[in-house]
């Protein structure tokens, strides 16, 4: 008899007698399926690998597509230029003509007289005339007026906070009634400790309404004997403040407090 290979039937003649259930017959009987799949999907995968260069330049292209034409659609705008206006004139107007003639008036000094530059005006020829830093005519039919007070260019007043040393200023700082030393005797109750000695050094601001600031203890022995002394000068009332160029002003301020304490 002859069997077909290309067929199915020589696989029951091969596994008669034997368990079909065992994987190889069902492997050999499937044959012709899992080719096919085999073969779909290695064509799908030789597809894809053909197609990807393909899409991914179709992909660049729409990209630069796009881009050209955002560039088209934005145009750089050049602003003219922004004119400036010329400045204002703010020289003030001349001043006018006084009503009487001005005479220039030059410093008489002892010089050669080749050296003279300048004659002094003669007598006669001040006589009705003003003197000023230079020659003027003067217009008679001038109207005579006088500027009322605060008329003149507004000065800037600058506020002096500047701390002054009391060893350098024209007007010291001084405690009401010149009893500062009574006041802190008073006042200055030192730590109830037997054996204590020394100084407390305390420096402040006396401020321009006579107020006592800036309080530091710049040297202390302990005891609490700065702290008293702090709260003494917190307990000050307001000094006659310190005066410089005729204008009160702030001034530094050290004051030392003795401390002598018997031993028991």
């Amino acid at each position: 008899m002859k069997i077909d290979l290309l067929g199915k039937k020589w696989l029951d003649i091969v596994f008669e007698g034997r368990n079909k259930s065992y994987g190889a017959y069902d492997l050999r009987k499937n044959n012709d399926n899992t080719n096919l799949k085999a073969l779909a999907i290695g064509a799908v995968v030789f597809a894809l690998a053909v197609a990807t260069p393909k899409i991914a330049e179709f992909i660049s292209s729409v990209t630069a597509t796009t881009d050209e034409g955002l560039h088209d659609r934005i145009t750089a705008v050049k602003l003219p230029p922004k004119e400036e206006k010329p400045k204002e004139d703010l020289k003030p107007p001349p001043p006018p003509k006084p009503k009487e003639d001005v005479v220039k008036f030059v410093k008489p000094v002892v010089a050669r007289k080749e050296d003279v530059t300048e004659e002094p005006p003669k007598v006669e020829d001040l006589k009705d005339k003003n003197l000023g830093k230079e020659d003027i005519k003067g217009d008679k039919d001038a109207p005579l007026s006088v500027d009322p007070p605060g008329n003149g260019p507004p000065q800037d007043v600058v506020d002096d906070n500047t701390i002054y040393n009391s060893a350098g200023i024209e007007v010291q700082p001084s405690f009401p009634g010149g009893k500062w030393a009574s006041f802190l005797k008073n006042n200055f109750s030192p730590p109830d400790e037997p054996g204590l000695k020394g100084k407390v050094t305390v420096s402040f601001v006396v401020e321009k309404d006579g107020s006592l600031t800036d309080i530091k203890v710049l040297k202390d022995i302990g005891y609490g004997s700065g702290k008293e002394a702090e709260r003494v000068l917190r307990k000050s009332p307001k000094w006659t403040p310190a005066e410089q160029n005729g204008r009160k002003v702030r001034c530094a301020f050290i004051q030392t407090f003795s401390i002598e304490n018997p031993e028991e």
